[in-house]
């Protein structure tokens, strides 16, 4: 079933986050350095991370899960945005970006797509690259909407297309399509992406380590979980079983569904100060409930599907 990679994968982001716990804990790493941190991740790994990852080639035999599960991720992301115009309105201004963020932006990138492949083999790996455009695109623009703050039209436009991240799944984008002989870019590409999930984690573990865990327990951050892993995914699946979407298809668009916070939502809060400690403990705590709710999806949909 694969269950021993997600156990894995979990122990080791969490393992990560230590790593920056105890740094900033023993001093060996600065507040200040934080800053530049966030800005390594967001403005280099990130997008090198985002580019590497669009490796799957259109294939016509393929072209119906494909369409489906483009189809379904557009539908998540698009009710993700809906929700968070009624549901998110009445929250302290400084995590109401988080939360938004949080709501459009899991860590299926990361967690999910290793998921997919350890669970459902290759064919789930491509899947779950297709499932990620989508995801990627609105995430990444109405994100950096949702952190900026802006209510001028003309500035949330400007810091919604200058953001690295969406330039990058532009980018990853035209190289699916096209395919470039791109050789040693590729490896330079491939290099830099894989530090950008651990030096995340890290800097989350450095938020840890400055605040604590006192906050870690919220009434905010018990709404978001059960919004992010329950919720989501189950109104996922339904539509999904009714309508007759291909069952290899529907597993992974619950399990991508049902991932916690992506770990970029402690980066953007830093970046535009809205409140960075409470993303953290976003983080950490979907996070920690994920280690009980994400095997049991994983059953269930191999029970039902």
């Amino acid at each position: 079933m694969g269950l021993e990679k997600l156990f894995t994968l979990q122990f080791l982001m969490f393992a990560e986050m230590g790593v920056g716990y105890a740094l900033c804990r023993f001093k060996v790493l600065k507040a200040s350095d934080r800053s530049v941190l966030s800005k390594l991740i967001m403005n280099v790994l990130l997008p090198c991370s985002i580019i590497n990852s669009f490796q799957t080639q259109m294939n016509a035999s393929l072209l119906k899960q494909f369409t489906q599960i483009f189809i379904v991720s557009l539908l998540i992301e698009i009710g993700g945005i809906i929700y968070n115009m009624f549901f998110w309105k009445n929250v302290p201004e400084d995590i109401g970006a988080t939360l938004k963020y949080g709501t459009i932006c899991s860590n299926a990138g990361f967690l999910g797509n290793a998921i997919s492949e350890g669970v459902y083999g290759p064919m789930g790996l491509i899947i779950a690259q297709i499932f990620m455009v989508p995801s990627r695109m609105i995430a990444f623009s109405f994100g950096a909407g949702y952190y900026s703050g802006s209510k001028n039209l003309k500035r949330i436009i400007k810091t919604i297309f200058t953001n690295p991240c969406l330039i990058a799944v532009m980018l990853g984008v035209l190289k699916m399509l096209t395919n470039p002989p791109l050789g040693p870019v590729n490896d330079v590409l491939a290099s830099l992406g894989r530090c950008a999930s651990p030096m995340a984690m890290v800097f989350i573990g450095m938020i840890l380590g400055q605040c604590g865990f006192k906050h870690l327990l919220t009434k905010h951050n018990l709404m978001y979980s059960f919004v992010r892993l329950l919720l989501i995914p189950v109104l996922t699946l339904i539509p999904c079983v009714l309508l007759g979407v291909d069952p290899l298809v529907t597993s992974i668009a619950v399990v991508l569904a049902a991932m916690p916070a992506g770990s970029t939502a402690s980066v953007f809060a830093d970046q535009y100060n809205c409140n960075a400690e409470f993303a953290a403990n976003c983080v950490v705590f979907s996070t920690l409930v994920s280690l009980f709710l994400l095997p049991g999806w994983v059953m269930l949909l191999e029970a039902v599907l």
